[in-house]
């Protein structure tokens, strides 16, 4: 056998070997118990939304499955516990929207989606709702701008803090509206409702969700849908393209991360597992009541979904002058 056919040989008894090796690891998934990494914290509306599919996952996955919180640093504290963890497929990462917004930022390179923490589908989306405080003498959407244009600085809004969804979302209004609206940051997803129904800051982007029972009481004034249809959970509330205020979309997204180095027949059967759960009538039909939108894309168009995300609100960023550092 001369070198070249030699060569050959070891290079197909590589491969060969590589892809036994592949389909064995994706067989003999999963051994143990499974932990998601939660970066936000308990109660708030992603966090709510993986443990409503715990059960479901349990069955697919045949190993228990638990929720391992780790709120704080928009969501960065959770993604750098993510990409420290064995890259079995055993510890799974929940990312949101403001990991892929963290990616904006040169100092949070540590855990950049599609690098450090690989995508393997989209769990939902939802789009966010503009909730204000009662004691706010604004009924509507246009009363709430018009009252922000009379009387700059006066009105509040809360955020996630610096490249946080809500915060973007915040700017994007502020920026079509051409009014001033002061932000007031905070450290995790959810942890600004308190403050809100307290009525310590006027305004804050929620999801429908998270908001929904506060609105029906009377806790809470919804304003506008930040999407072009409105969403069944709060049916009454008008979309911003109704409420006056067209252009101005957000949606919070969330799907299910692993650090890199997991090998892909294991991606593969993690997403083949989470796309039974997302994909039955059960999950669909608590996704509509809960106003959820669920994913189930592959890997690669879940990480192009990212992409797109990333462009967008780098975009939002550049044209409000949020530093980047």
């Amino acid at each position: 056998m001369n070198t070249s056919s030699l060569r050959l040989t070891h290079a197909l008894l590589a491969l060969t070997i590589s892809l036994s090796t592949a389909f064995a690891q994706a067989q003999s998934f999963p051994s143990k118990t499974i932990r998601i990494i939660e970066p936000a914290g308990p109660g708030s509306a992603v966090d709510t939304a993986v443990r409503d599919i715990i059960p479901a996952l349990n069955e697919v996955f045949g190993q228990q499955v638990f929720i391992d919180n780790k709120p704080g640093g928009n969501s960065l504290i959770g993604a750098r516990e993510a990409i420290r963890s064995p890259a079995d497929g055993h510890t799974l990462f929940h990312g949101n929207i403001n990991n892929a917004l963290n990616d904006l930022f040169p100092n949070t390179n540590c855990c950049r989606l599609g690098e450090s923490l690989l995508p393997v589908t989209r769990i939902f989306s939802t789009p966010l709702v503009l909730v204000v405080n009662p004691q706010v003498p604004a009924k509507t959407l246009k009363e709430f701008l018009a009252l922000a244009k009379a009387q700059p600085e006066l009105l509040t809004y809360a955020s996630g803090g610096n490249g946080s969804i809500t915060q973007l979302l915040g700017e994007l209004v502020k920026i079509n509206a051409g009014v001033t609206i002061r932000e007031v940051p905070y450290k995790a997803i959810g942890a600004e409702l308190p403050d809100v129904l307290a009525g310590h800051v006027n305004a804050a982007y929620l999801a429908p969700v998270v908001v929904a029972q506060h609105i029906k009481s009377g806790k809470l004034r919804a304003l506008g849908v930040a999407q072009s249809k409105r969403v069944a959970i709060v049916s009454d509330v008008p979309t911003f393209v109704e409420a006056g205020l067209p252009n101005v979309e957000a949606t919070g997204w969330n799907g299910i991360f692993v650090p890199a180095g997991t090998p892909l027949a294991v991606i593969n059967r993690i997403h083949a597992d989470i796309t039974k759960v997302l994909n039955s009538p059960a999950a669909k039909a608590h996704g509509l009541e809960m106003g959820y939108e669920y994913g189930s894309e592959s890997p690669e168009e879940f990480g192009n979904f990212i992409k797109a995300e990333i462009k967008k609100w780098g975009g939002v960023m550049k044209d409000a002058k949020i530093k980047v550092e």
